[in-house]
């Protein structure tokens, strides 16, 4: 199914009757990642799933879009779609859009599993891309050079970029870069609903230091490690995973 939010045409499907379920998938994907925890839920709930603007067979945004801007796009859709107080299960990007978005709006419950939304520590390779790009940058505002610029800068980010960067169309590079260095940990303490936090033990796209922080900032959040996963626990480990949400949201069924 489609629906017009805002001028961004939006992927989605819904299933199933009940509490109000919502899930949002990772940076790169779509929400066929989360397959499985619809067709689990939606015996109990009535389920959407979103492919974000930009990923899947959604639109891209109309600009470079921050989190905020999901965050809202998130307020209108579910306003839209006429739910109400919903459970949010996200993955990695998908949990800085509803950390955003339960900041503001009433929600039910809270699932995360890889969370991204704690700015990273940066080693000092990092510090000297950034700043040797800045004055690359500056150095091709000089006549002649600027004639060059955008060639030069696109060569440049193809070199040093992230995959998940390089895979990216304009819109959504210039979108990763912002929404990748947004520090969401002052939201979390204002979240006072149960929230349920899982991570692979070997996380390296948001270490499992992350979840531990989350678990303290967030005022009622339990979190569950994975042995021996990664960044996607929840597919690598799905039944155990499935298991685990299933219980979590057992006294929600049939509401």
């Amino acid at each position: 199914m489609f629906v017009d939010i805002n001028n961004v045409n939006v992927h989605y499907k819904v299933s199933g009757e009940g509490q109000d379920v919502v899930l949002l998938h990772g940076w790169g994907t779509s929400m066929d990642t989360f397959e499985s925890v619809h067709n689990l839920l939606d015996d109990n709930f009535r389920v959407f799933s979103i492919d974000f603007p930009g990923f899947g067979e959604s639109q891209e945004p109309p600009e470079a879009w921050s989190v905020d801007d999901y965050a809202h796009f998130l307020s209108h859709f579910v306003q839209k779609l006429g739910i109400e107080n919903p459970i949010l299960i996200g993955h990695s990007f998908g949990c800085r859009v509803i950390t955003r978005y339960a900041y503001d709006h009433d929600v039910h419950k809270i699932i995360f599993t890889g969370g991204a939304g704690i700015k990273p520590k940066r080693k000092m390779d990092y510090y000297m891309k950034v700043y040797t790009y800045k004055f690359v940058k500056k150095l091709l505002d000089l006549p002649i050079l600027n004639h060059y610029k955008d060639d030069i800068l696109t060569k440049w980010k193809g070199k040093v970029g992230s995959s998940d960067y390089k895979q990216a169309s304009a819109v959504m590079q210039q979108t990763l870069s912002k929404v990748v260095n947004e520090d969401l940990r002052e939201y979390m303490p204002h979240i006072d609903v149960p929230t349920l936090l899982v991570w692979g033990e070997n996380d390296t796209a948001t270490p499992l230091e992350d979840g531990k922080l989350m678990e303290q900032l967030f005022p009622d959040a339990g979190l569950v490690t994975f042995e021996k996963a990664g960044h996607y626990a929840f597919l690598e480990q799905n039944k155990r995973f499935l298991v685990i949400v299933d219980n979590f949201l057992e006294q929600d069924k049939g509401e």
